[in-house]
């Protein structure tokens, strides 16, 4: 029997400041063989992920995952069936969520973060991926469990247009929060508040500043900053706290092209005198409460109060140019890349 071959996209070269198409290349390698103890798993989707973007850099090993090898698959979080199993808990036909790599098939045992998931057709099997999938995790747990946003409160969110942003500040609304992003552009500014409901937006590229943005769009300051950028955005934002504020730390775009520097943080003496907080999670974190955000995020779905934004991009030879467009803002929502 010819097995055949397994499309891959490789990491042939380490980004040297912001991340190029030609960083990547597509191979073929030979069809996995499974073990005992594995199953092959037939790719579906990718989810595009900014943090992955971290891990291409030399020397992130101590950056909760190894730093990706070069010539090897690019890892990412992937959603597929199983085509064949020596897996008991992972029989054939089981649809599975796992870190994996951008390739058509993968070899997997059962760890790195690998779900079975039922899928009843309520909702597209992109969703997975998406608002049902790490991304939603990521806004509902981060949100609600590291934010504490209550009913009133003014919720600030970076990145706001982005795969994870573009639903925090939806579920702030349906909370009942008053709600700002930041984006990058006039017209995506537009799009959040016509479009997601944010009640207001700032580009933070205007020339009259991100300091007087802030001062006009929040006058008392913000209960709850969603932030998913980090960096000199970070440290800005932090002198809008009110007493008590809560600072949700998701993200640090600002800092993935720059692995041999950090941004340094000029205004801590806001935490001290605004009695505030600041705390990092991950929505693996959270992997035993799942249920419990996938029965919210699916109603708010149904009940039209959440909408998920998706990019969806089509064929493996995609990924790098979606990627790319990810990280640069050239994309709304999430980016998905279908197989």
């Amino acid at each position: 029997m010819t097995r055949g071959e397994n499309r891959q996209i490789l990491l042939q070269r380490r980004p040297d400041g912001a991340l190029r198409e030609s960083d990547f290349a597509l191979a073929a390698s030979p069809m996995p063989e499974i073990r005992a103890g594995q199953f092959l798993l037939r790719n579906a989707c990718f989810s595009l992920d900014a943090g992955f973007r971290k891990w291409m850099n030399a020397g992130a090993d101590d950056n909760y995952l190894s730093a990706m090898a070069l010539g090897a698959p690019v890892q990412s979080i992937v959603l597929g069936h199983v085509t064949e199993s020596l897996h008991a808990d992972f029989p054939v036909g089981s649809l599975v969520l796992a870190r994996a790599s951008w390739e058509e098939f993968s070899a997997l045992d059962g760890s790195d973060f690998a779900q079975k998931l039922e899928h009843d057709g309520s909702f597209p099997l992109h969703e997975f991926v998406a608002a049902l999938g790490p991304t939603g995790m990521t806004a509902y747990f981060g949100l609600l469990d590291v934010g504490r946003p209550r009913a009133g409160d003014t919720v600030l969110v970076s990145a706001a247009g982005g795969a994870v942003g573009s639903v925090v500040g939806q579920i702030a609304k349906i909370l009942g929060c008053r709600t700002v992003g930041i984006t990058s552009s006039p017209e995506k500014c537009r799009w959040l508040t016509d479009e997601l409901g944010y009640d207001a937006a700032i580009n933070h590229r205007d020339p009259a500043g991100l300091a007087a943005a802030m001062r006009e769009t929040m006058p008392d300051g913000f209960d709850v900053y969603f932030d998913n950028v980090g960096g000199a955005m970070l440290d800005e934002a932090v002198r809008h706290m009110k007493l008590g504020a809560r600072v949700v730390l998701c993200g640090a775009i600002a800092d993935y092209d720059h692995n041999d520097r950090e941004s340094g943080m000029f205004h801590m003496w806001e935490f001290i005198v605004k009695r505030a907080s600041a705390a990092g999670f991950m929505f693996s974190d959270y992997v035993a409460r799942y249920p419990e955000a996938v029965r919210d995020l699916s109603q708010w779905l149904r009940d039209g109060r959440l909408k998920s934004v998706v990019d969806i991009r089509h064929g493996i030879a995609e990924t790098p140019k979606a990627f790319c467009d990810m990280l640069s803002g050239a994309s709304r929502g999430k980016c998905i890349v279908q197989l």
